[in-house]
C-alpha cells in the first residue's frame, strides 16, 4: 500500500506546495506536529504497537485521528517524505531528555529521520515524534551552529560519531538524544516500538502521557499535571479526576478518544496511572 496524499494532507491541515524541496519539507513538519499529537493511549491499555507498516499507520494517526509516540508519528512521517521523492533513513537514537543520571543507561528506543533533499547536499534531522520538546522544523545535519526555530532555539553536537541534539530551554543548553547516522532495517524498529509499547519499566505501558505543538507554545501532559509553555513562561494545571485528563486529552490535544476505549474503561486506566 502506498499512503494516501491526498488524506494526509487534510489530516495535517497543509493545503500549500506539495514538492520534494526545503520549503515543503518545512512547512510538512511544522503542520504535522501541530494537527497530530503525541499519546500512549495504546500502550498504557496493554494494546502493543507492533504494526508498522504504512496502512497501519495511516489508519490511526490519520483515518481515526488519533495521535502517538515516535515510531508511529517518524514511520508516517518517513513513508510520506519518500511518497513525495525525498531520501529518508531511520536512525535510532537514545533518550536522555528527563533522564536519572544515577540510573542505567538507556536504550536506543526513539526513531529519527535523516532525510536527503534532491540537488541539496545538506541532510536534514526530521523528528516528529519525540513528545516534549519536539523540534518543529527540520535541523540541518553535519553542523553544530544554533539553529533558530519556531520555537527554542536547537543544535546538533557530534562527538566521536554520536550526534547530542540539544535545545535550548531556559537560557540552558539540555540534550534530549544521542544518536549514529546508522540507518536501522525496518525489524530494528519493530524490536524498540515492541520493547516500548510492553516491557513493564516502559514509561508508555505506566504512564500517560501527552503532548502537542501550538503555534505560540506547547502543550505537555504528564499523568494527572498539564504544563502550558508559552512566551517563556509556563502555566501548569493539576487535574482532579480522570474525567478531567479525557476531557484535556479530547480538547486541548485533539485525541478521538472514542476511538480508544468505551469511556469507563478508559478513564478507569486512567485513574489507575493519574499520580504514577
Amino acid at each position: 500500500m502506498t499512503i494516501d496524499l491526498d488524506a494526509y494532507l487534510r489530516r495535517i491541515g497543509y493545503d500549500g506546495p506539495v514538492r520534494a524541496d526545503a520549503d515543503t519539507l518545512r512547512a510538512l513538519v511544522a503542520a504535522h506536529v501541530r494537527a497530530v499529537p503525541f499519546e500512549n493511549l495504546d500502550p498504557l491499555r496493554g494494546v502493543p504497537v507492533a504494526d508498522l507498516g504504512p496502512e497501519a499507520l495511516q489508519d490511526k494517526l490519520v483515518a481515526r485521528g488519533r495521535g502517538g509516540y515516535c515510531y508511529e508519528q517518524n514511520g508516517l512521517m518517513g513513508y510520506v517524505l519518500e511518497r513525495l521523492g525525498f531520501g529518508v533513513e531511520r536512525l535510532a537514537a537514545r533518550v536522555v531528555w528527563l533522564r536519572d543520571p544515577d540510573g542505567p543507561e538507556p536504550a536506543q528506543t526513539h526513531l529519527v529521520l535523516a532525510v536527503t533533499i534532491p540537488g541539496d547536499d545538506a541532510r536534514r534531522l526530521v523528528d516528529v515524534g519525540f513528545g516534549g520538546p519536539t523540534p518543529p522544523v527540520p535541523l540541518v545535519l553535519g553542523t553544530a551552529a544554533e539553529q533558530p526555530t519556531t520555537h527554542e532555539p536547537y543544535r546538533l553536537i557530534d562527538g566521536d560519531g554520536v550526534r547530542a541534539l540539544q535545545a535550548q530551554i531556559r537560557a540552558e543548553w539540555r540534550t534530549l538524544y544521542l544518536f549514529e547516522e546508522l540507518p536501522r532495517p525496518h525489524v530494528d524498529l519493530e524490536v524498540g516500538s515492541w520493547y516500548v509499547s510492553t516491557h513493564p519499566a516502559s514509561k508508555f505501558v505506566s504512564q500517560l502521557v501527552a503532548a502537542r505543538v501550538a503555534p505560540d507554545g506547547r502543550y505537555a501532559l504528564r499523568g494527572r499535571n498539564l504544563a502550558i509553555h508559552r512566551g517563556g513562561a509556563t502555566e501548569r494545571v493539576r487535574f482532579d479526576t480522570a474525567a478531567q485528563v479525557i476531557e484535556a486529552l479530547t480538547g486541548t490535544f485533539g485525541i478521538d478518544v472514542s476511538d480508544v476505549a468505551d469511556r469507563a474503561e478508559l478513564e478507569r486506566r486512567v485513574d489507575e496511572v493519574l499520580d504514577a
